[in-house]
C-alpha cells in the first residue's frame, strides 16, 4: 500500500511536469490460502477507488490463483511461483512493462540469512536483485535498500491503511521462524546486521554473475550441439565443472540442478567412459562416445 502510494503521487507529479499521462497500473494477486483473502480484495479495489477519487490515474487488476499443493509441495514456493506468473500476465494485458515490488531492506537480510541456512551457492545468496528482467518485464525493487522503519514512518505521516497478513505470524513458514524468534536477537546483539547482509548479498551478486560469464567461456568452449565434450569439461577442474554443469542443465531443461546431483555428477564424469544416470520421472543423462546428452522423458 505504500509504494502505491509513493508511486501514484510520483506518477501524478510526473504528469503534472511533462503534460504526458502516467499511469499506474495496481496488480492484486489473490492467492485464496487465507479465509480472508476475499476482504483483501475487496480492500485493495476499494482503496483504489478512493485514490481515483484524489486524481490518480489509477488502474485496479486481480487474478485469483488455484493453488493445489501436492505431498511434500511447499506452499510458500507454489505461492511465489505462481504470484510472479500472475503478476507478469496482468503486467502484458495492462500494457506495463515494469512491475514494482516493496521489498527493504530487512527482507534482503532475511533472505540472505535463509540462502545460507539452506546451503545456497553464490547465486542464492545474491538474493533479489534491485533490478531484473525476466518474462519481457522489467522488475524493480526501489526500497531494497531501505529500512522497514522508514517504511512504516511514511505509511504513518500519510495515515495509510493495511490490513497485515494472518500468516505471518504462522511459525510453520521458515520466514517467519526467523523473523519472529531469530531477528530480534540477531539486531540485539548486531545492530548493523541488515546493512551488513545486505551488503554480502550485493557481493555474493557481483561473484554470481562471474561465475555465469566464465559458465558462459565453458559452455562455448566445449559444447558439442546440445551436449558437452565430457574430456573438455572434466579438464576445466571440480569448480569450473561444477559451475559448467549448472548452466548447461538449466539452459537444458529449464530448471536448476538439485546440489546433490551437482555434487554427484561431478565426482562421477571423470571416472566414466560410458555412463547413464536415471533422474526420477524427468529422463536420464547419458554419456556415450565422450558426450554427454540429456534424453528427457518423451510425452
Amino acid at each position: 500500500m505504500a509504494l502505491l502510494h509513493a508511486t501514484w503521487r510520483a506518477a501524478r507529479h510526473m504528469a503534472e511536469a511533462t503534460g504526458q499521462p502516467a499511469p499506474v497500473h495496481a496488480l492484486h494477486v489473490h492467492h485464496g490460502l487465507s479465509l480472508h483473502a476475499d476482504d483483501w480484495l475487496a480492500h485493495c479495489a476499494a482503496q483504489c477507488d478512493r485514490w481515483r477519487a484524489e486524481g490518480a490515474d489509477l488502474q485496479f487488476h486481480a487474478h485469483h490463483l488455484h493453488l493445489k499443493p501436492g505431498p511434500g509441495d511447499s506452499v510458500e514456493a507454489l505461492a511465489r511461483q505462481g504470484r510472479y506468473a500472475a503478476l507478469a500476465d496482468m503486467a502484458h494485458a495492462a500494457g506495463c512493462d515494469t512491475v514494482l515490488l516493496a521489498h527493504h531492506r530487512e527482507d534482503q537480510a532475511e533472505t540472505f540469512l535463509l540462502q545460507a541456512l539452506r546451503g545456497a551457492g553464490a547465486a542464492g545468496l545474491a538474493s533479489m536483485p534491485a533490478s531484473v528482467m525476466r518474462d519481457g518485464v522489467t522488475w524493480r525493487r526501489p526500497w531494497l535498500a531501505h529500512p522497514r522503519a522508514a517504511i512504516d514512518a511514511y505509511v504513518a505521516h500519510h495515515g495509510l491503511q493495511h490490513i497485515e497478513d494472518d500468516s505471518n505470524a504462522d511459525p510453520r513458514y521458515a520466514r517467519n521462524r526467523l523473523r519472529l524468534q531469530v531477528w530480534p536477537a540477531l539486531t540485539a546483539a548486531f545492530p548493523q546486521a541488515p546493512q551488513v547482509l545486505g551488503r554480502a548479498a550485493q557481493h555474493a551478486q557481483d561473484a554470481a554473475e562471474c561465475l555465469q560469464a566464465l559458465a558462459e567461456m565453458d559452455l562455448a568452449r566445449v559444447a558439442v550441439g546440445e551436449g558437452l565434450d565430457a574430456v573438455a569439461a572434466v579438464a576445466l577442474g571440480g569448480a569450473r565443472l561444477r559451475n559448467l554443469l549448472h548452466l548447461w542443465w538449466r539452459r537444458t531443461t529449464g530448471v536448476a540442478l538439485r546440489a546433490s546431483w551437482l555434487d554427484r555428477l561431478s565426482r562421477e564424469l571423470p571416472e566414466c567412459v560410458e555412463a547413464r544416470w536415471p533422474v526420477l520421472g524427468a529422463g536420464e543423462l547419458h554419456l556415450r562416445g565422450g558426450v554427454l546428452r540429456w534424453n528427457p522423458l518423451k510425452s
